[in-house]
Parts: C-alpha cells; structure tokens; sequence
C-alpha cells in the first residue's frame, strides 16, 4: 500500500495545463487522473471544475482534460477575437485534441460534452470530422439552435423560443452603450438587476426538480446592497455569446448522420431548453446511438439527477453504454 501512495495521491492531484491556440491565446486546461485519456467541454457560464465531484472516484484508471472555453471559468480573463464564439471554441478544442494526442499517443479517446459544450461538438463534426474521437456522450443538446419550419420546437427553448430570445435582445440593446465599461459595479442598477435577473430566470429554466429549483433562488438571491458592490467577471462576454445565439444560424444537422462512432445522447426528461422528443429523433438520425432520458430532469442533469449523470458518466468512460 505505501508504495502504490505516491501514484494513488497523484490520481487526484489537480493540474493546471496551458495550451497554445492558433492565435497564441494560452488555454488553461484543468487535468486530473491517471490512465487512458477523456475529454469533457462544460456548458455556457459553466468553471470545467464542476465536474470534478463526478470524475474524481474514476481518476485512477482515467486521465481527465477539462479545457476552460474562453470567457469563462479559469478563462474568465480570455476575450473572443470574433463575434462567433462556437467557431472560435472549435479552433480551440482541435488545438486541446491535438495536445492530449501528441501527450498521451493516444489518437481518439472519449469525449463527454454538455449543453453549449455539445454544440461546440457538432460544430466541431463538422470542421473536423471524428478521427479524434472514440466515442461521445452529447449531454441534452440539440445540434441546432434556432427552431427550423421543419423543427419547429426543435431550437434552445422549443415554444418559448420567440419570447426569451426577445428578452435577450432588449437585455443586449439596453447593455450596448456600456460594453466598455469593464467593471460590472460601474453599470447603471437596472442594467445590473434586468442582466441578473434574466441569468437566473435562465438557471431556473435549466432545472426541474423542486430543490434544485430552491438551491438557484438562494444562491441567486441578492439584496440591493451586494448588487451594488458585486464583480462580475463574466457579464460581457456572456451578453456577447447571447448575441451570437440570437443572430447566427448554429444549424449542425447536415453533419449528425456522418457521426458514425457509437454516440450516446443523455436527455432530460423535463428539458425546457431542449425536447426530449426532438433529440430522440436526433438519435434515430445518427448511425450507431442510443438515447438515455432521465424522466424526472431538466437539461442540468448534473443538478437535478446527480447520482444518475454519474452512473451514466462512469459507464461511457468505461465504454459499457
């Protein structure tokens, strides 16, 4: 036992790695484990590190890279040179690909990605094709984000689509002229409160179960005091991101049936950002996938079904799905 300590610690010492992108932006990429490698791409607003509590019991036989997209988490500091950040996230995740490969002499391994990170997946299908993937776990996401004449509820928020990416646009309007003004405590009150407000209203919405729905509205409680004095890292780049999701097309569908390595599709239940119904027909469209639905949970199924997303995660990485 004392001589298997050192590699035993080590199984669960977290590493900060940087990796170069195209434009000579260094990624933070948090990494964990030891053994055959995995990636996971986090969802919008999401730190890489949230996965941890389900990753760590499986670190001794995998090695776990967890990239920070741009703006957020450990990148919370990075910019986006352009106004299509789903590109820019492909570009950086190809460069994360080409780094574990050359590092682990591994040329394909399995990737986990949920929401926003999922898109980035089917974009990244498309540039890219899947010689890097073994196999992927695409975590209650739709390979689109606008509803289409021919799948009408298949967009972000189904038939409340119209209505919510209306509030984006008027929260985006009234933020433009203050864009450059990097300090969120220096942002008129109202901008402040209508920009909260809609992030939580978003996290209630991506949530089904009674107590996750009651642990959002306290931890997204603020009196007007903390309003004032908050920092908000974030605020810009995630009003940029909207802005994009209002205005660009994200329509990934052409290249779902040229997905040919096993993909399995985790699907809450009670997803009200994506249809249950819409992704099971996501399914029938790839060549070798299968559909898991948590009946009881919203599209953060790492909130509402914790247990359940890491029984569904250990079983990808160990290849039993």
């Amino acid at each position: 036992m004392k001589n298997n300590l050192p590699s035993l610690l080590s199984s669960y010492q977290l590493q900060t790695i940087t990796i170069s992108m195209t434009d000579d932006t260094l990624l933070p990429v948090s990494v964990i484990g030891s053994g055959e490698p995995v990636m996971l791409l986090h969802a919008f607003g999401m730190d890489a590190r949230q996965f941890l509590p389900f990753i760590l019991p499986l670190t001794q036989r995998y090695r776990f890279y967890l990239p920070h997209f741009r703006g957020f988490g450990m990148s919370s500091h990075l910019t986006l040179p352009r106004f299509d950040f789903i590109e820019q996230y492909v570009d950086d995740v190809e460069q994360v690909f080409r780094h574990v490969s050359k590092e682990t002499k591994c040329e394909a391994f399995p990737v986990a990605a949920i929401s926003m990170g999922a898109l980035v997946m089917w974009a990244y299908f498309q540039r890219f094709g899947t010689q890097h993937v073994s196999r992927y776990l695409n975590i209650d996401q739709a390979p689109m984000i606008h509803n289409q004449p021919d799948w009408q509820t298949g967009g972000v928020f189904g038939t409340r689509q119209t209505e919510i990416f209306a509030q984006f646009a008027d929260l985006i309007a009234n933020a433009e002229p203050y864009m450059q003004v990097d300090d969120f405590r220096h942002l008129p009150y109202r901008l402040k409160t209508k920009l909260l407000d809609i992030e939580r209203a978003f996290s209630l919405l991506s949530v089904s179960r009674k107590s996750s729905q009651l642990l959002v509205k306290t931890l997204s409680h603020r009196p007007p005091q903390k309003i004032s004095l908050m920092k908000h890292a974030t605020w810009q780049h995630k009003l940029r991101c909207l802005s994009a999701y209002v205005e660009l097309p994200y329509d990934y569908r052409s290249v779902v049936s040229t997905v040919s390595i096993p993909t399995t599709l985790l699907v809450g239940g009670r997803s009200q950002l994506y249809s249950a119904k819409c992704q099971q027909k996501i399914t029938q469209m790839l060549p070798s996938a299968n559909a898991i639905i948590l009946p009881n949970s919203g599209h953060a199924v790492q909130w509402d079904a914790p247990f359940l997303f890491y029984k569904v995660l250990k079983r990808f990485v160990e290849s039993s799905l």
